[in-house]
This record gives C-alpha cells, structure tokens and sequence, in this order.
C-alpha cells in the first residue's frame, strides 16, 4: 500500500523520474527538479523511502538518493503482467478488424 501511496503524487514520481536519470543525488540536487521548499522534497523523499522506492546511503556529510526499481517492478508483476496478453491480443484483433 505504501508504494501506491508513494507512486500517486506527481512530485514523487518526478524525483523518482529523476533519480532513474541519474542515481546518487544529494537532496541538494533533487530540489532543483521540483519548484518546492528544501523541507517539502525531504518529506516527500521520506514517504519514498518508507515505500522502499529510494534508499539513502550516506558518504562523508552527504546523503546521496538511489532509486530501487524492485517495488515497482513488483506491481508490475502482480498487476499489469497478468492482464497484458488478454488486452494486447484483444488489441490486435481490433487492429486486423479496422485494417479489412
């Protein structure tokens, strides 16, 4: 529950989106992707983390921000994969159907 909590607001998924194109960020970093206070992408940060979509590691004074892809490759599995066959086939069908 904690990462569609974490995955349903826009500005988590733009730190996520921005820790996937670069790993490591400092929070220094990821607040310049967002148009907030140091203190609100640290609270956001923080329900990542809860979420097990980031992990901090610090080095010397900093904390660097590394994105962890296994609870969204997780729903992944669970939710999407299932129902993908049925919609892609159903899909195909449609498209041969519009192409007669």
């Amino acid at each position: 529950m904690d990462v569609f909590k974490a995955l349903a607001d826009p500005s988590r998924r733009r730190l996520l989106d921005a820790l996937y194109e670069r790993d490591g960020q400092t929070l220094g970093e990821l607040c310049g992707h967002l148009d907030m206070t140091r203190f609100g992408v640290m609270k956001h940060l923080g329900i990542l983390e809860v979420a097990g979509l980031v992990v901090i590691r610090r080095e010397g004074r900093e904390k660097r921000h590394f994105l962890n892809p296994v609870p969204i490759q997780s729903l992944y599995d669970r939710w999407v994969s299932k129902y993908r066959s049925r919609w892609t086939k159903a899909l195909g069908a449609f498209k041969n159907e519009l192409e007669k």
